[in-house]
């Protein structure tokens, strides 16, 4: 379903910006990619840093831009808590030599300019007026049905909901049940072990089956359930293949399972289009199935014991990344990196975030989640 916004003037456009962007941008820069007259949703970047070149930001900050598809225009929107100053020779806004350099850049990649604005906490201007002006800003956003709550800032909805500690508690001592079972090599000890366990031991044995029936309630798992999911995140074997079926299908997971272990016994090379959903390439995913994903590996995370919070965690920057939404995944790995510098799959897509790398799939139009 397409919900249409309109707006016929910039103020009534930053009063739907929120929609567009799914949340109240602060301390950030907003580009809105335009195809004629029309937007389909938001990108947010951090403001530029003074340990950034303006040069390279605002070619990264273009670059992305034009690469989604049909692009011809673009709006920019500075949300900052800096003040405009005044001089002698009128108002200054802040950022205005960042947002010049971006306009040119963009003119200089052929796209039209929508409109630039800057919004502090004293009103809003723009920065194509001759002689800009504060204006009231009307910081209540229409109320779109479908779209939901957007009063909260880039990382409403990132933050991981509180568990309770008994929970917590029953789930480590699950963990370490199951860990015993079956990293041990131990078979004698299952007769005295917890039913519970050996449930759960008969849930691993068909892996694909297991990462498809824990989405029918990503938010309320039985506590084995829960720690067997753990135990197989920490994995990276079988973590790819719960992150390759939730970002395809059942069929996808089975694929990665056997390509994954006959990549281990005989070395035999991982198929391509699999490699590829890792890199974002190819078909886009079902963008609901990523989403109950996530909140499954955020319930995961959420209950886990720290040493075990890396994987979930990092499942969830994966994920967070294949929905578009970087400054999450970001998020998520400052997570990973206070407990685990040095976790493997973290520490690449890191470097991705970085680059401002973001999938392929998030580019084309019709894909709402990229902001």
């Amino acid at each position: 379903m397409t919900t249409l916004l309109r707006a016929s003037g910039s103020a009534e456009f930053l009063s739907i910006v929120p929609s567009l962007a799914g949340f109240t941008p602060t301390e950030s820069l907003v580009l809105l990619p335009f195809h004629g007259s029309r937007t389909h949703g938001a990108m947010r970047l951090d403001l530029p840093r003074d340990d950034v070149g303006l040069p390279e930001y605002a070619d990264a900050a273009i670059g992305l831009v034009s690469r989604i598809d049909g692009t011809d225009a673009v709006a920019v929107v500075v949300y900052t808590d800096d003040q405009a100053q005044a001089t002698r020779d009128g108002l200054v806004l802040p950022f205005a030599v960042e947002v010049d350099e971006l306009l040119r850049r963009a003119d200089d990649a052929g796209l039209r300019i929508v409109d630039a604005l800057c919004v502090t906490a004293a009103g809003w201007s723009s920065y194509l007026a001759d002689e800009p002006e504060l204006h009231v800003l009307d910081r209540e956003p229409p109320s779109v049905s479908g779209i939901g709550d957007v009063s909260g800032d880039h990382l409403a909805g990132a933050r991981l909901d509180p568990a309770d500690l008994a929970e917590k508690e029953r789930v480590g001592r699950a963990l370490i049940q199951l860990s015993a079972l079956l990293d041990d090599g131990a078979p004698h000890r299952t007769a005295r072990a917890d039913p519970q366990a050996i449930a759960a031991l008969v849930l691993l044995e068909d892996l694909p089956a297991f990462f498809e029936s824990v989405l029918s309630s990503p938010d309320d798992l039985p506590t084995f359930a829960t720690a067997a999911l753990l135990w197989c995140l920490d994995r990276p074997i079988f973590r790819d293949v719960a992150l390759t079926q939730w970002a395809t299908d059942i069929s996808g997971g089975m694929r990665t399972l056997r390509s994954q272990l006959s990549f281990a016994d005989t070395g035999e090379a991982f198929p391509d289009d699999l490699g590829d959903v890792f890199l974002g390439r190819g078909p886009a995913p079902d963008s609901e199935r990523l989403r109950t994903a996530l909140t499954l590996a955020r319930y995961l995370a959420a209950r886990a014991p720290r040493a075990s919070r890396p994987a979930p965690l990092t499942a969830a920057a994966w994920l967070s990344w294949a929905l578009g939404r970087s400054s999450h995944a970001a998020h998520h790995l400052d997570l990973v990196r206070a407990i685990d510098p040095e976790y493997g799959l973290a520490a690449l897509l890191e470097t991705m975030i970085s680059a401002a790398v973001l999938p392929e799939w998030a580019f084309r139009r019709g894909v709402p989640d990229a902001t």
